[in-house]
């Protein structure tokens, strides 16, 4: 097990290694470094991935509470702690608020983007007392097989298994979730900053996301200033890499390779 004490951080982390691009990949809310080992598989023989566990999730504690804005700059000092100074960044949900803000404080450390049913904006005010009452019951009563169903059945695909992930979850003390859900939950709105962005970016967006509707993914196709291409996988919900990989790593590999100089 790796772990970088950096920003004032316990965090885990996993390297591919290698001399190719870097490639660091952070993951969406509930998950960990382990919702991308389909994409590492891909990518590891031509591309150093990095893969790491974000503040409360997996192996890396959450003592108390931080914005992405602190996430981006445990990105970037995971980075830096490896000697990389350059790397794409690519990201899922939660990941994606990661990567767009690590394009904004650090453009210069930014190869390019890759966001995965992701959005620059805050939470839909019409769903977020869901999600509130949903948290609420999670850390007073834990998550039951119910609650932890219908979680999976909002950040997963129709008909994907997410049984392991609903097991993780069960294993972890129930109050696990609190903090980073307040960081979910009060994220800034940076979707006026988008225009400032400069690097390459492509897009993927299920079109079974319950999650972020597509509109978000098509903001951010229309106002970044070198987003390439938009790509719908159908049948996809929220975490699309995760159950259709192949039509994530198709096109993302093509990226890659045309951006890593």
């Amino acid at each position: 097990m790796s772990f970088a004490n950096v920003n004032g951080q316990h965090i885990y982390f996993e390297d591919s290694g290698g001399n190719g691009a870097a490639v660091i990949f952070s993951h969406g809310f509930l998950m960990d470094h382990e919702m991308f080992a389909a994409q590492v598989a891909a990518l590891a023989g031509e591309f150093r991935c990095i893969t790491w566990d974000e503040r409360g999730f997996g192996e890396t504690p959450a003592a108390e509470e931080f914005s992405y804005w602190d996430s981006t700059d445990d990105a970037l000092a995971l980075l830096s702690h490896l000697g990389i100074d350059r790397a794409f960044f690519v990201g899922m949900s939660q990941g994606g608020f990661i990567s767009l803000r690590a394009a904004l404080v650090a453009p210069e450390r930014v190869l390019g983007l890759g966001l995965i049913d992701t959005q620059s904006g805050c939470e839909d005010p019409n769903v977020q007392p869901v999600y509130d009452a949903m948290t609420e019951d999670w850390t007073t009563n834990g998550p039951s097989d119910d609650l932890a169903a219908a979680v999976a059945s909002v950040i997963m695909s129709p008909g994907y298994d997410h049984s392991p992930w609903i097991a993780k979850w069960q294993a972890r003390p129930k109050e696990f979730i609190k903090v980073p859900y307040r960081t979910l939950a009060d994220r800034d709105d940076i979707s006026d900053r988008l225009p400032e962005i400069t690097a390459p970016a492509i897009v993927f967006h299920g079109e079974a996301d319950t999650a972020i509707p597509m509109e978000k993914a098509e903001q951010l196709h229309k106002e970044l200033a070198n987003c390439e291409e938009l790509v719908r996988i159908p049948g996809a919900g929220h975490a699309s890499n995760l159950s259709h990989p192949a039509e994530v790593n198709g096109p993302l590999a093509a990226f890659l390779r045309r951006h890593r100089g």
